[in-house]
């Protein structure tokens, strides 16, 4: 197959809605086809070669096939270039020049969701994805005492590391999140007795969706963000019957699964819309969710979009509340230095990045900014068959952030962060302190 002439898009871009309920849309000779014209456009261009494994393992299927041409590749292996793709969408929203509205229509993340769900229609997915992408049933587990003790010990323990690997495909040197010994949702007191003060673009008042991570691993994130909303005198509550937001189902290709979660979230993240909150999730996956792909899943569905149009990411919010003039600066401690992460998903939000610049404002504190993917990218990095690549992928963050002798890293993204940090003890022999960027606003308060 003989390659188009390139000519870029100077636009920007726009997304389809994502037609998964159609018939067509499990059709594998429509998928093949369309996989093998999107190829031989990034075949062609090779800008994306760099993001993640998926690129490199297509263009060295192209580079080794008879032909070296898409055509000469076993459309058998097109599932090697799938399953290194953990939808980042940082090909199409950052570097890919054939995006709508050029008229040659590549969404590259988007196939390769579509080839997921039909690969989970078929297989039904593996354990190991069922495992990693049910954190409801996996968090209930936290909280209990003696059992989250008892779990946490085990997670830690090489011979039971080594048998969850054998077993779930879980890899047994990844990083995993100890469950807290009590939720997030079970400590927080909502606090609506202040004022609401509505700003010019801000909500007054904040609803928080704690999110899985949050919730079950890493509650000292969401109390450090009421310790902080608190401070400026902004009531806030928590979302009611709070489920996953989907993302980790998502990324498996299970739509029926998205389907269910949206259908327990959006009726109570909707009523707390039209109460007028500020919707916020404290992690830059679940706000995506929320934003772009929920939407783009279910078009039709004007609960989903207003739902969308109410949650706010954590420092877009406080950001955008401080040029309202409502959010108190009376910061007290120096941080010293910071060598801050940004996660792919807060970089295809197309808000800025509002967390750096939040950060970059704190008295005595100096930001050293990484953008590039940690190589976590949700479940993929502690998956047996991907953790190599995702250290691979990762070490050049790992890298950059330690040479920048920090007092802190930090990522908006927990895991993220957790996965960088191991990535410098493993491969620079350091251990600077890991931080969520939020709790570091709440240190440099003093609060």
């Amino acid at each position: 197959m003989s390659n188009p002439p390139r000519e870029g898009n100077l636009e920007a871009p726009t997304r389809h809605a994502v037609d998964w309920k159609s018939p067509d849309y499990y059709d594998e000779n429509l998928v093949v086809a369309e996989m093998e014209r999107v190829f031989d456009i990034c075949h062609g261009c090779r800008r994306c070669v760099s993001l993640c494994q998926s690129f490199p393992t297509l263009f060295d299927l192209v580079d080794e096939s008879e032909t070296m041409e898409v055509d000469g590749v076993d459309k058998a292996d097109y599932k090697k270039v799938v399953d290194q793709c953990y939808l980042c969408d940082m090909c199409y929203m950052a570097k890919c020049p054939y995006v709508p509205p050029h008229k040659w229509d590549v969404d590259f993340p988007h196939l390769m969701l579509r080839a997921k769900a039909i690969e989970h229609k078929k297989t039904g997915g593996t354990l190991a994805s069922k495992f990693l992408s049910s954190t409801d049933a996996t968090g209930k587990l936290a909280g209990i005492p003696l059992v989250t003790e008892v779990v946490n010990a085990v997670n830690t323990w090489e011979p039971t590391r080594a048998i969850t690997e054998k077993l779930l495909g879980v890899e047994k040197e990844a990083w995993l999140p100890p469950f807290a010994s009590k939720t997030f949702r079970k400590i927080a007191q909502p606090n609506e007795t202040l004022d609401v003060i509505d700003g010019k673009k801000t909500p007054g008042k904040v609803a928080i969706f704690s999110t899985c991570y949050v919730n079950y691993n890493e509650p000292g994130i969401g109390k450090d963000f009421v310790a902080i909303l608190e401070h400026s005198g902004i009531p806030w509550t928590i979302a009611e019957r709070e489920v996953c937001c989907g993302m980790p189902k998502l990324e498996q290709g299970d739509l029926d699964g998205v389907e269910r979660l949206m259908q327990a979230n959006i009726p109570n993240l909707l009523t707390l819309a039209e109460q007028g909150y500020a919707i916020i999730a404290l992690v830059p996956s679940c706000t995506l969710m929320f934003k772009q792909e929920l939407p783009l899943l279910f078009a039709d569905d004007e609960r989903v979009q207003r739902v969308a149009d109410a949650v706010w990411d954590p420092f877009n919010y406080l950001v955008t509340r401080q040029k309202d003039g409502l959010l108190k600066d009376d910061f007290k401690q120096d941080l010293g230095t910071i060598a801050y992460h940004i996660p792919c998903h807060g970089r295809v939000q197309n808000i800025g990045r509002k967390t750096e610049q939040f950060l970059k404002q704190l008295p005595g504190t100096e930001i050293k900014t990484t953008e590039r993917c940690s190589g976590h990218a949700g479940t993929y990095g502690v998956k047996k068959e991907f953790y190599t690549n995702a250290m691979k992928i990762g070490k050049p963050v790992f890298r950059q952030m330690n040479q920048a002798e920090p007092d802190y890293i930090a990522s908006d993204c927990p895991l993220g962060g957790h996965h960088i940090a191991q990535g410098i003890q493993i491969y620079h022999d350091s251990t600077p302190e890991l931080a969520h960027p939020i709790s570091l606003v709440r240190k440099a308060y003093g609060i």
